[in-house]
C-alpha cells in the first residue's frame, strides 16, 4: 500500500479573526516553540497598529499586498559543474514563494531592536506595502542576482 502525500493545506484551517488561510499560515510562521496563542496576539496586534496607520485600507489587504509584493520570482540555486560552482537563475515555485516572503518579513521585524514584535511587524508589513522596507529590499537583491546570473540560465535542468 503506497502512502499518499497530503499538503499541509488540506488540513489548515482559516483563522478565527479574519477567516483568511494567509493569516493562518503567517501565524504558524511566526509561532517559536509551539506557542500558538502569543503568535496570534503578535500578529492580531501589528494587524491592528497598521489599521491605525494606513486607515484607507483594510489590514487584511495590507498584509496580502505586503505578502505579494516580497514574494520572490526567481532565485539563485549553487550548481557544481566540472569543478566551478555557478549560480543558476530558477524559477520559485509557489508554495517556496510565500514561505520566502514570510520568513523574510518575519527576519526583517526581528532584526529591528527596542519595540514590541507587533509594532516592529506593523512597520515592516506597512513598509512592503509601500515597496520598501528590508524584506522588499531582500526580494529586490535576489532578483538582481538572478538577473547579473542568467547568462548560467542553460545549466538548469
Amino acid at each position: 500500500m503506497a502512502l499518499e502525500y497530503r499538503s499541509t493545506e488540506a488540513f489548515l484551517k482559516p483563522d478565527v479573526v479574519y477567516g483568511s488561510k494567509l493569516v493562518s499560515k503567517f501565524i504558524n510562521s511566526l509561532m517559536k516553540k509551539g506557542k500558538k496563542s502569543l503568535a496570534e496576539k503578535t500578529l492580531y496586534g501589528a494587524l491592528e497598529l497598521v489599521k491605525k496607520r494606513l486607515p484607507d485600507k483594510g489590514s487584511l489587504d495590507v498584509l496580502e499586498t505586503a505578502v505579494n509584493n516580497v514574494k520572490p520570482l526567481v532565485e539563485v540555486r549553487s550548481r557544481r559543474i566540472g569543478g566551478a560552482t555557478y549560480q543558476v537563475p530558477i524559477e520559485v515555485q509557489r508554495k517556496r514563494q510565500l514561505s520566502l516572503a514570510f520568513r523574510w518579513i518575519i527576519q526583517a521585524a526581528k532584526a529591528k531592536k527596542g519595540r514590541p514584535m507587533a509594532q516592529r511587524l506593523a512597520d515592516e508589513l506597512a513598509d512592503a506595502c509601500k515597496k520598501q522596507g528590508a524584506a522588499y529590499t531582500k526580494r529586490e537583491n535576489t532578483h538582481k542576482m538572478a538577473e547579473a546570473n542568467k547568462a548560467f540560465a542553460h545549466f538548469t535542468w
